[in-house]
């Protein structure tokens, strides 16, 4: 397969795991630091935002030692028969969900902090079980919450870097993603391809970002 298509199936596969992952995982995470009163939502927050701020280089160096033989999770997966995740696509999976996780998380924070509590009270009088209320009445209102989040994990994946190349090498075919593919070509001095590949990228990171300016501005006219 030619490596461009191979890296773009790569990416998209890539990309679309982590983002659905994260939002089974994100909801009730963030439905948890919306709504609670505990003294640890801050520091669960802080560590949530930490990918945001850490160096990514950082984070993929402790989950390669992580993932490695001698590591916690590698002892595990070891155990399990699974072998080492390391330089693996499901290590690169590992990898992009914590570093992702930021992106997704706060969006949906923001979105179910704004729902009005007494909507859910009045769902609770009509003896609506938590988990029908969140389904029933939370996620359509906070539908364009969900969308955003879907969005930003999904280009936040597409546009990895550091903790990919640091966890998952550069594999053609296995984990070698788009911007890893882009740094192959600038570093074998093929502009021509870099420039395809980074205008592809660029126009795609705009797209989205329209998309979500208009579907907010979509929001906001409906509220008013």
């Amino acid at each position: 397969m030619n490596p461009l298509w191979a890296a773009i199936l790569i990416t998209v596969k890539l990309a679309g795991l982590t983002t659905l992952i994260l939002l089974v995982l994100g909801m009730p995470l963030a439905w948890w630091l919306a709504r609670t009163r505990s003294a640890w939502r801050i520091p669960v927050g802080a560590v949530v935002a930490l990918p945001m701020v850490l160096p990514p280089t950082v984070l993929g160096f402790y989950l390669l030692v992580g993932m490695g033989p001698q590591g916690p999770l590698g002892w595990i997966t070891n155990w399990l028969g699974m072998g080492t995740l390391a330089f693996t696509f499901e290590g690169l999976l590992v990898a992009s969900v914590l570093y992702s996780l930021p992106f997704v998380v706060h969006p949906l924070q923001a979105g179910f902090a704004g729902i009005d509590s007494s909507v859910l009270d009045a769902a609770a009088t009509l003896r609506a079980p938590p988990l029908d209320r969140f389904i029933s009445v939370v996620l359509p209102l906070s539908r364009p919450a969900l969308v955003t989040a879907a969005l930003l994990g999904f280009a936040h994946t597409v546009g990895e870097f550091g903790v990919v190349l640091m966890v998952g090498g550069n594999i053609e075919g296995e984990t070698r993603v788009l911007s890893v593919l882009l740094y192959d070509q600038v570093e074998a001095l093929a502009y021509d391809e870099a420039h395809r590949l980074a205008a592809g990228l660029l126009l795609f990171s705009f797209a989205l970002l329209l998309m979500m300016q208009w579907l907010g501005r979509r929001t906001a006219l409906a509220h008013d």
